[in-house]
């Protein structure tokens, strides 16, 4: 039991021994901790010291730094406020001398105010003296003179301004005319299509003749038939291996030609058959007239025709005038006045429609005495065509006057068409004849000499006796052959009718 007691007590000798050590190893540890942290402690302190010295040192700098630059910056500005009062002073002395200088002037002002005064004073009463001398020298008042003055310069600035107004006028003019021949030319450079016009055939060709016994028939029933049923005359002479086709109306001339070729091309030529073919014939024309109407529409995009207006079209494709194809010369003077109206600015639809349906009248089937422009502007005003439409269909041969622009551009356009070289054909015979007309027109008139019908018959020059007819007289005299030709003869165009007279002195020196 010993043992355990001292096994005992050296335990508790070893623990309290290694407290002891513990202790005094920890009680080393404290101190050197606080040793060390003091030391720390002064090194802050002394580092702390150093940057609140350092830092001193440099707000020091800075506010010696900024002082001196406040210093200078208030040198600047005391020496610019310096500038500034020496500009005042010279300002200053610069007006009190402008003032002394105004003042002066002024007195020197009303001086001359004053001399002015008493001098014009004596020359009133000078005026006055010579006023009354000149009045009883001229025995007229001043009002008088005055009015008198007053007449004379108005009738000076009248002949003044006259002649301004003529020069203006006259440069007018020559810019419009210039300006007119400037959109002609571009319009006909822009057209610039090939345009050809066809010519109504009324002769049939025939394989032999032989065949002219075949188409009159036993006892003429073949022809008989033909012409009863195409409403033509048909004429069967001497002329070799030819049948001329002879109606007034193109479209029953054109059935008559084609269903005879027809005929002629098939053998069989007897009254049924011919009824047969006439029949056929009929409708492919027909046919054939609707797409001609549809084609110019087309070709120039123009839409919301009727239907029987576009038959009327069609039907112009077998009409002639002069040798040249209406619906051909419809379509041109279309496309010209389309283009004159873009160049102008006014509304190309309309003068090209209009352009278009300014011959319809032609082309409408019926028996009357009006002419074309009156039925196609009746035909135009039935199917509720635009009245200005209206207007250029009835305006374009001066049958009524023109009350838009687009009236006066058909017309123009209608004579470009008509009157350009190779528009329009004659045979030598009308020719010379139309000619020969013009020139007896002009002769029968007193104090004509000569008369000459030059350019194709487009223009006529006459002379005449420049004792007999004077310059006002030759005005009249143009107008009245003008108003003759009109009336007596037909021509495609127009004429232009020039007076020439002059006066020739001769004298010999010996």
């Amino acid at each position: 039991m010993w043992w355990i007691l001292w096994v005992v007590i050296a335990a508790l000798a070893g623990g309290f021994s290694g407290w002891i050590i513990r202790w005094l190893y920890a009680r080393f540890q404290l101190t050197s901790s606080e040793q060390r942290a003091e030391r720390i402690t002064k090194d802050a302190i002394k580092e702390a010291e150093a940057k609140k010295k350092e830092l001193l040192l440099e707000a020091k700098d800075q506010i010696i730094r900024e002082k001196g630059q406040q210093e200078r910056e208030t040198r600047e500005r005391r020496a610019e406020l310096q500038r500034y009062e020496r500009r005042v002073l010279l300002k200053e002395e610069a007006i009190d001398k402008k003032t002394a200088q105004i003042e002066k002037t002024e007195l020197s002002l009303a001086d001359r105010e004053r001399a002015f005064k008493e001098r014009e004073s004596a020359l009133d009463k000078v005026e006055e003296r010579y006023r009354a001398e000149l009045e009883k020298i001229s025995g007229l008042t001043a009002e008088q003179a005055k009015a008198m003055i007053i007449k004379d310069l108005e009738n000076e600035a009248r002949h003044d301004a006259q002649g301004l107004i003529n020069k203006i006028e006259q440069e007018a003019n020559l810019a419009g005319e210039k300006k007119a021949r400037d959109i002609l030319l571009a319009t006909v450079q822009r057209l610039a299509t090939e345009i050809t016009g066809e010519v109504t055939v009324t002769t049939v060709t025939l394989p032999n003749d032989e065949m002219k016994g075949r188409i009159i028939g036993r006892e003429g029933r073949n022809i008989r038939a033909l012409e009863t049923l195409t409403g033509v005359d048909i004429i069967i002479d001497d002329t070799p291996e030819a049948v001329v086709i002879s109606c007034f109306d193109p479209v029953r001339r054109e059935i008559a030609k084609v269903s005879m070729e027809r005929l002629i091309a098939d053998g069989r030529i007897h009254p049924a058959r011919i009824e047969e073919i006439v029949s056929k014939v009929s409708k492919d024309i027909s046919q054939k007239i609707f797409e001609e109407g549809e084609k110019a529409l087309f070709d120039l995009g123009i839409h919301n025709i009727k239907p029987d207006t576009i038959r009327c079209l069609g039907r112009l494709y077998f009409r002639t005038s002069y040798g040249q194809n209406v619906l051909v010369h419809s379509k041109e003077v279309a496309m010209i006045a389309g283009v004159l109206a873009a160049e102008l600015g006014c509304n190309r639809d309309l003068a090209k429609r209009a352009a278009l349906l300014h011959d319809i009248g032609k082309g409408v089937e019926a028996d009357s005495d009006q002419n074309h422009a009156e039925i196609g502007m009746e035909m135009a005003r039935k199917l509720g065509e635009d009245p200005r439409v209206i207007n250029a269909i009835g305006s374009h041969h001066n049958d009524i006057e023109p009350t838009c622009i687009e009236s006066v551009l058909v017309q123009i356009a209608d004579a470009i068409s008509a009157a350009r070289p190779g528009a329009r054909r004659e045979t030598i015979d009308n020719y010379i004849k139309r000619l020969e007309n013009l020139e007896n027109i002009a002769v029968n008139f007193h104090g004509v000499e000569k008369a000459y019908a030059i350019q194709a018959g487009r223009e006529l020059r006459v002379l005449v006796n420049n004792v007999a007819v004077n310059d006002e007289q030759s005005k009249e005299l143009a107008k009245s052959i003008a108003r003759k030709i009109e009336s007596d003869l037909r021509y495609p165009g127009r004429i232009r009718v020039t007076i020439i007279r002059e006066t020739r002195i001769v004298e010999y020196a010996r």
